[in-house]
């Protein structure tokens, strides 16, 4: 479960990784440790279970040695400890587990249909088994004890414990298309077009996010629109820069380490633009994405001498290829003295660079009537806001985190004709599932990936899943029906052959002549009869087996006591080891019985000695 739990929410990898750079201080690929150690106790587990199911095939003793037993508790108790973490401080990222059922949970029905199938072999085997055994019992019980055995039949409640469950899980499994719901189940003339790209921080996964190469390489890449994050320094120029301090993207800690935690925005440019942005980038054996591709050779020699870059110097670049602009204007400290003004420095700074206007998608809330008075031409963009809200401020575009907006009524902000962008999608099923909904655009920092898809993934038509749908239900059944019904001839005809036996034994050899001997059920129960790979016991009753005698062998002298009487003696052979092959039980019980056949005129009437 909690790998599951992981996988899917896979596209928060690099925020995981964020918050734990955040309260350690070191940049590592944390979440992908964490799956990979997952994918180890999964694996382990996996075969401890693999191992324990061929020994109880096998008929073997269960014995767990102390060091497993040690590591499994190890395991359920961190295991448990993350779900209570993922339960207690990140309860959101159960949204994109939901919003992954929307893509996967057709394709979770379809195979566990086939899994059902998989596991009715062993189920069928063991309730067929069962039944098989409970009937023998009945068959030797009187009806006084059959009442008073009735309830607490062990047989029947083992078959209960297997069966039903099985039974219900199926048959949820034949209905539950009926509550699935996914964005991807439409067709194909409805299906909406590509959303288009906000290139978050640039192409971070191609160039660096900072720099004139990150935008060469989204410019590259066609992105239509570019998301920057802004802050302000203490001589009032905006620059761009997506974390709180410059530890991890500057060399700081060489120039200054003891202001390495200082907030960004308490510097001046002049010693900003001093520091180097482009190492920690080209030359650290870290990579800021798991999945980015290595840099070519003029990229790296480029990132070595790059700088922070300014506002201004993206705004030129953006109005020379025509690229809209949308940028996240962080609010300085409260201790900043350009706390209060600096949505007005920011309109300024825009203004003085000459950009047209229309290529602004401004965010920030605060004082939008002032950005209005001044830029009339933005285009302004607002947060998660109920639809009342965004017309009375004539907004018309919304810029949501993707968990948030797909459990607040999405189809309420398609109605009202909201243009949306969802941040941060990363994952290509994320992105499908952003292409089924008819969404605008959306914010991404795998650009690379997401810009090869040229049709959603998981996409399926109403009808072909409606076939599918019946096709694997009916598949199944017929499948699971054949399999019961194979395993129930089985154990019918070794239940006749074992009945053929004891009818014999029972009826005729009784009132037989000739030496005999008892075999009493710890003996008896030596022979085992095979249905399938399942032994089957003789009942708790004693039954005489008459000794096969030959014409030209002289009649057995048993030896007398005092009185006359004949003394017991042992057996005078042993009891009978029936081979576990299916073929070599069935010839041996043929021939027991033909051999008993051929004998019974030979053998003479004698009495059955005292105990």
């Amino acid at each position: 479960l909690l790998l599951f739990t992981w996988i899917e929410t896979s596209n928060e990898f690099n925020g995981f990784d964020w918050v734990v750079f955040l309260g350690t201080g070191v940049w590592f690929f944390w979440s992908i440790v964490l799956l990979s150690f997952l994918g180890i106790l999964a694996a382990y587990t996996t075969l401890l279970l693999v191992l324990e199911f061929l020994l109880c095939w096998e008929k073997n003793q269960l014995f767990l040695h102390w060091y497993h037993k040690i590591l499994i508790l190890i395991t359920i108790l961190f295991c448990s400890l993350l779900l209570w973490i993922l339960l207690t401080y990140w309860k959101d990222r159960w949204l994109t587990i939901g919003l992954s059922l929307q893509i996967f949970a057709l394709y979770i029905h379809l195979s566990s249909t086939s899994v059902m199938v998989l596991l009715s072999w062993p189920v069928a085997i063991y309730v067929i088994h069962l039944e098989g055994e409970a009937r023998m019992r009945r068959f030797q019980i009187t009806s006084i004890e059959r009442k008073r055995n009735k309830r607490c039949n062990m047989h029947t409640k083992l078959r209960m414990a297997i069966g039903l469950p099985f039974v219900l899980i199926l048959l949820c499994l034949y209905v539950v298309p009926f509550g699935i719901y996914s964005a991807c189940v439409q067709d194909k003339d409805k299906l909406g077009p590509k959303p288009n790209f906000f290139g978050h921080r640039g192409a971070p996964m191609v160039g660096l996010s900072m720099m004139d190469v990150g935008f060469c390489e989204a410019n590259r890449k066609e992105m239509n629109i570019l998301f920057h994050s802004e802050e302000l320094c203490l001589d009032k120029v905006p620059f761009l820069m997506h974390d709180y301090d410059l530890r991890r993207t500057t060399n700081i800690l060489d120039v200054m380490p003891n202001a390495s935690h200082e907030h960004s925005s308490f510097f001046n440019w002049d010693f900003l633009s001093t520091l180097n942005a482009g190492k920690w980038f080209s030359g650290s054996w870290i990579k800021p994405f798991f999945r980015m591709k290595p840099l070519s050779e003029a990229d790296k020699e480029r990132a070595r001498n790059q700088k922070i870059p300014k506002l201004s110097e993206l705004l030129e670049l953006a109005q020379k290829e025509k690229k809209l602009v949308i940028f996240d204007l962080n609010a300085p400290p409260q201790s900043h003295p350009s706390r209060s003004s600096y949505i007005h420095l920011v309109v300024s700074v825009i203004l003085d660079s000459k950009i047209e206007q229309p290529l602004i998608f401004w965010l920030p809330d605060s004082d939008r009537k002032y950005v209005r008075s001044k830029a009339p031409g933005f285009q302004h963009i607002s947060r998660l806001f109920t639809v009342e809200e965004l017309r009375k401020e004539n907004i018309t575009r919304i810029n949501v985190d993707y968990k948030r907006l797909f459990y607040n009524g999405l189809k309420e902000y398609k109605a009202a004709n909201i243009t949306i962008n969802l941040y941060i999608v990363n994952e290509p099923w994320l992105f499908s599932l952003a292409w089924c909904s008819r969404i605008h655009s959306v914010t991404t920092d795998n650009i690379q990936i997401l810009k090869e898809i040229n049709h959603p993934y998981y996409f399926i038509t109403p009808k072909f899943y409606l076939f599918m749908w019946i096709f694997m239900d009916i598949l199944s059944a017929v499948f699971i029906v054949a399999i019961f019904h194979f395993y129930w001839r089985r154990e019918s005809q070794s239940e006749k052959i074992l009945h053929g036996i004891t009818s014999y034994t029972g009826s005729h050899c009784l009132q037989k002549a000739g030496p005999t001997f008892n075999v009493s059920l710890k003996n008896l129960r030596s022979l085992k009869l095979w249905s399938g790979n399942h032994e089957m016991e003789y009942p708790d009753s004693e039954v005489i087996i008459p000794e096969v005698v030959n014409e030209t062998t002289a009649p057995t002298m048993h030896p007398t006591d005092d009185v006359g009487q004949p003394v017991p003696t042992e057996p005078a052979f042993e009891p009978i080891q029936a081979p576990t092959s299916e073929t070599n039980r069935e010839a041996t019980l043929k021939i027991v019985l033909l051999t008993l056949e051929a004998n019974e005129p030979t053998v003479p009437f004698t009495e059955k000695p005292p105990p």
